[in-house]
């Protein structure tokens, strides 16, 4: 096996945006391990200045086509946050539906579309058409049962538009919620098919383990395995950190090899994700969600970024269960039109939620007329960009006696893991030059 190797992937396949994977090593010495992000910026933060507190979640909602709704979601909280507005029970768990209706649309693209091509050993899910049209279509079917989840609750699948502060622009009736509980309730065996199928090839994902610091929301009161409500927490304290001071959670700074900023808190990097959040709040998930864990023998504490994608399996079958629970406590209680009212003043807003990548923080500030004065708005991809740096620096020396072929596929699939929105992590970079 040559121990020279020459590892230049320009725009990795199969993720949001562009990264480069760049590897060097002469007679079996690394010289060069990068995980590079070359994309200009995107200025996102700048787009909202000027800007009233009601067309924010708008404007924002279209920095991801696939968390969209996460964008909406964590900037009408932050607005709220700024106005001092409180939103009803209702308006909570309708939100909460329509959240759990895109984390399932985008774990469902991701394992099926993006990662089991690599566990199969495709070069995308286009060959397993034919190699495996069963399980293809049952990923198809499951994929189009969140997309018109989101659709119903969102207004439509992609860009919210029945967000608005203070509650909502529309509600679903009982009817469509109750054709929402039967389409759920379906699925389910779908799900479990899934499952099977990832599970057969599950061998595949490479034995490697990284000690990690992990870092998601939770919420111990109530406590519950949350993707919207609680304080910032992680695997290295026992304590939460309030929203407001995320900030001082993710410390973001500039790399010369990224465009995207890149975070740490505790150690020199840490990780968000599904992952994250089933380390951290593994002991609260659904019944349905602990079988799938038990048929991988994923257990909390677990540091193989691999298996993020199994966790993400696992979330998929607790936002079901969790979603058929919200809509017979709606249906319980019956549907009400509520009217919102809102009067603009002066203040400064923070929130988080948890994409489907990771948790997600926004903050913003209005002046006297609700006019926007600024924001900043951090992405869980550039939260794991150092993160997926220091994976490689460990996976290179312990993985290229493959030969460079499999150490290639390797590292694509270590990237892949993370499930990254590369172009989303590009924000508004603040640069000092100095001559």
């Amino acid at each position: 096996m040559s121990k020279n190797i020459d590892i230049n992937v320009k725009h990795l396949t199969r993720v949001e945006g562009h990264g480069n994977i760049v590897v060097n090593a002469t007679n079996g010495t690394v010289e060069k391990v990068e995980w590079q992000v070359p994309e200009a910026p995107r200025f996102f933060e700048a787009m909202i200045r000027g800007r009233k507190y009601d067309d924010i979640q708008t404007i924002v909602s279209r920095i991801c086509g696939i968390c969209s709704i996460s964008h909406s979601l964590v900037a009408t909280k932050a607005v709220e946050d700024a106005l001092g507005l409180e939103v009803t029970e209702q308006t909570d768990m309708i939100r909460l539906l329509m959240h759990f209706s895109e984390q399932l649309q985008s774990h469902v693209l991701h394992v099926g579309y993006l990662v089991a091509p690599d566990l199969f050993g495709a070069k995308s899910v286009v060959p397993l058409v034919s190699a495996a049209p069963d399980a293809v279509l049952t990923i198809i079917k499951a994929h189009r049962v969140a997309n018109k989840w989101s659709e119903l609750i969102a207004g439509r699948i992609t860009h919210p538009v029945t967000l608005i502060p203070g509650g909502m622009s529309q509600v679903p009736s009982e009817k469509q919620l109750k054709d929402l509980a039967g389409s759920l309730k379906d699925i389910v065996a779908d799900l479990v098919t899934i499952v099977e199928v990832v599970l057969s090839v599950a061998d595949k994902l490479p034995a490697f383990e990284r000690d990690t610091e992990y870092v998601s929301l939770g919420n111990m009161n109530p406590a519950q395995y949350t993707f919207y409500h609680g304080d910032i927490v992680t695997t290295d304290l026992d304590e939460g950190t309030p929203v407001n001071q995320w900030e001082s959670v993710a410390n973001e700074y500039v790399v010369a090899q990224s465009t995207a900023k890149w975070g740490k808190w505790h150690r020199k990097s840490y990780a968000v994700g599904a992952l994250a959040r089933y380390n951290n709040n593994a002991e609260h998930l659904s019944p349905l969600a602990k079988v799938v864990e038990g048929k991988f023998g994923l257990t909390k504490g677990c540091c193989n970024p691999f298996m993020n994608s199994v966790a993400q399996l696992v979330e998929s079958a607790h936002v079901v269960e969790k979603a058929l629970e919200i809509i017979d406590k709606l249906l319980t209680q019956g549907i009400k039109q509520e009217k919102v009212d809102v009067k603009p003043k002066a203040g400064k807003g923070y929130a988080a939620v948890e994409a489907p990548r990771g948790i997600l923080f926004h903050s913003y500030e209005f002046d006297d007329n609700g006019i926007c004065l600024g924001g900043n708005l951090c992405i869980p991809t550039n939260q794991n960009h150092a993160n997926i740096q220091h994976d490689f620096e460990k996976y290179v020396p312990e993985f290229m006696d493959q030969g460079e072929d499999a150490l290639r596929q390797g590292l694509e699939m270590l990237v892949r893991s993370y499930d990254p929105c590369v172009s989303c992590s590009t924000h508004m970079l603040n640069v000092e030059f100095v001559k």
